[in-house]
């Protein structure tokens, strides 16, 4: 069985949490059977086809960005001539151009969409682009929601309950590297044999900046991983505080960010508003056996993160609630290291790649069997 898969980013040109989720699904489905390929855009002007862990990505080259939604009019064509021998396309939403595509290219194959994230913050443009999305969300066959959460909070999720399932996204620990001694010896030197760790794109949604307000009364040692376009504005606002405890240790190769995932006391995640659909990184945290702090907000974060089991959960956008729950964790070892053994059990449980795979793998069979679109 063929599946081709179309998002705007994926490896080797953006590490981020939904190319992540590609990457599992097809590593996973692929060993039971499933040959996939991943179409998407870059920014190389010539770029040429590769393969990634046992499958192909094309890669077009971005003609132009409107409101962080990229185009390429190159990719259309490709996505017609890779429907032609695919049995399923997968769609991974959101991205406009996307639907788009999919009617220019005139797709009549089995289709699923993964619909990771309601729009949240381009509200005028949203009006715009509304009727596009509702019909191409009526024309494709199946639409998955990543947790029960998002599916009972999404209000375009509820137009489509008839053809909504629920897959959780899955991480398979096995391919992540393990670092070696002198790795973990080198973050340990840097951050301490105890610290709190976020790691993520540096982005509005993330509210960092609620983190930074929380620990002002504070002193424990927090550590951010990651880069992004708030990065500067999230620097200047901690030296204005004088948090000299809180490092910006910026984006890390994979086995430094394991090293410090293994070493970190516990995973804090201040996430504030429903851009943040799941939280991939909150999920590696719990897959490492670690408490969690994360807030309410009606997303697939308070699926991994059980208040008072996992870890604990705090109102959005409350530097207070956010400083008493990391007091709380910090000020009790037992209970912050037994939310993190349930926390790991609750991960093998529920987000295993394995589990993902097979959902996903199932869910192919059941449409490849559907009778053709006329």
């Amino acid at each position: 069985m063929r599946v081709l898969h179309f998002y705007k980013t994926y490896y080797p040109d953006s590490w981020g949490g939904i190319e992540q989720v590609i990457r599992q699904m097809c590593v996973g489905t692929g060993r039971l059977g499933v040959r996939n390929e991943v179409l998407t855009l870059t920014r190389d002007k010539d770029p040429s086809d590769l393969e990634f862990e046992g499958h192909m990505v094309h890669r077009m080259p971005l003609d132009f960005e409107i409101a962080s939604t990229g185009f390429s009019f190159a990719a259309i064509r490709k996505l017609a001539r890779l429907a032609r021998q695919a049995d399923v396309i997968h769609y991974h939403f959101p991205w406009p151009f996307m639907d788009l595509a999919h009617f220019m290219a005139r797709i009549d194959k089995p289709s699923v969409v993964t619909y990771h994230s309601d729009i949240v913050r381009q509200k005028n443009l949203l009006r715009v682009y509304t009727p596009l999305k509702q019909r191409f969300l009526r024309s494709v066959d199946l639409i998955v929601a990543t947790s029960p959460n998002y599916l009972a909070s999404s209000p375009v999720l509820a137009r489509y309950t008839d053809k909504v399932r629920t897959i959780t996204y899955g991480l398979d620990k096995s391919i992540y590297p393990e670092p070696g001694q002198a790795v973990r010896d080198k973050w340990r030197a840097q951050c301490g044999g105890r610290f709190f760790l976020f790691i993520g794109v540096l982005r509005y949604y993330k509210g960092l900046h609620i983190l930074l307000d929380a620990v002002a009364a504070l002193d424990y040692p927090v550590v951010i991983v990651g880069a992004g376009p708030i990065e500067r504005e999230l620097k200047a606002h901690a030296e204005r505080l004088g948090l000299h405890h809180v490092m910006f240790v910026g984006a890390l190769e994979e086995v430094d960010k394991i090293a410090l995932l293994q070493l970190c006391y516990a995973m804090v995640f201040p996430s504030h508003l429903r851009s943040e659909a799941f939280g991939i990184s909150l999920l590696e945290g719990a897959m490492f056996g670690k408490p969690m702090i994360s807030s309410e907000i009606g997303t697939g974060t308070t699926y991994i993160n059980i208040d008072n089991d996992t870890g604990l959960v705090v109102p959005p956008d409350d530097p207070a609630a956010l400083g008493a729950a990391m007091r709380t964790l910090w000020e009790q070892p037992a209970l912050a290291a037994a939310m993190g053994e349930r926390a790991e059990a609750r991960y093998w449980e529920l987000f295993t790649a394995e589990k993902m795979a097979e959902n996903y793998a199932g869910l192919y069979r059941e449409l490849a069997a559907r009778p053709a679109k006329r």
